[in-house]
């Protein structure tokens, strides 16, 4: 069979270290009947090791050639291949129960993982492989460098763990950065939440445009709509000082008072 080459455009960087790999799948754990989905397979570094704890895997590929290879290296009772970007895929047919898994390629990391928090109701967990300076911010506390809006988005909705550094002598071609892997669980219903989901994410967006500015600067117009006093924030803040609950109550103060 031929030789795949990495494809720039895809981002591809694929897997091959047996012992990452052997680490990844204990991280998962996956269960015969899980409704697994690997996002990104490639070639099969993790797909192989899933299906021989899984009666049934869905993979996600965009690459055509590496859908096809997937389609005759496993039977379809077995394997679903949906060909496709996965910043497109719809996941809601896909059921409840999810467990999403995938080395992601990097160029699309953060816009992918915005993406899934539209499914992330219909989630169990996701163990993805990043550029470990991304899986940094998405795991970063406040009033650290690393805190922004990627982590108050995603801490909003999901519990997240850094599990491991992966090397870039993990990879094939190896990448010029060093990898993560991090496992994140959907926050229950009845967690802490905005009044608006859209206002929130403009409210936390503005704020982090211009980090270095108080707020009562860098929320322009908004900033005279928020009563700060009741929420326990002072005007002079900056952005990356604030917790992702006061960030709701930011929001919420300006969603009532007609801000967004």
């Amino acid at each position: 069979m031929a030789q795949h080459q990495a494809r720039k455009r895809f981002g591809q960087h694929f897997l091959t270290d047996e012992g990452v790999i052997e680490a990844i799948v204990r991280a998962i754990a996956p269960a015969r009947s899980d409704k697994v989905v690997e996002i990104g397979p490639g070639l099969s570094a993790l797909t192989g090791p899933l299906l021989r704890a899984l009666d049934h895997l869905t993979v996600v590929e965009i690459d055509r050639d590496l859908a096809a290879r997937l389609r005759r290296d496993y039977p379809t009772e077995r394997l679903t291949v949906v060909q496709d970007d996965a910043l497109r895929v719809d996941f809601t047919p896909l059921g409840s129960g999810l467990r999403i898994v995938g080395n992601l390629p990097y160029n699309i990391s953060s816009p992918l993982l915005f993406h899934l928090m539209g499914s992330a109701d219909r989630v169990i967990d996701q163990h993805f492989m990043l550029q470990r300076e991304v899986i940094d911010r998405m795991v970063a506390p406040p009033s650290t460098s690393d805190y922004g809006r990627l982590s108050v988005m995603l801490q909003a909705r999901y519990e997240m763990l850094k599990l491991f550094d992966v090397p870039p002598e993990a990879f094939d071609p190896p990448p010029r950065v060093v990898s993560a892997v991090v496992r994140m669980k959907p926050l229950p219903a009845q967690r802490p939440r905005a009044k608006s989901e859209a206002c929130f994410a403009q409210v936390v967006a503005r704020a982090f445009a211009q980090r270095r500015k108080m707020l009562r600067k860098g929320l322009g117009d908004w900033a005279k709509l928020v009563q700060w006093d009741a929420i326990g924030v002072p005007e002079t803040a900056r952005a990356e000082e604030l917790s992702v609950g006061q960030f709701i109550a930011l929001a919420d103060c300006v969603h009532d008072a007609g801000g967004c």
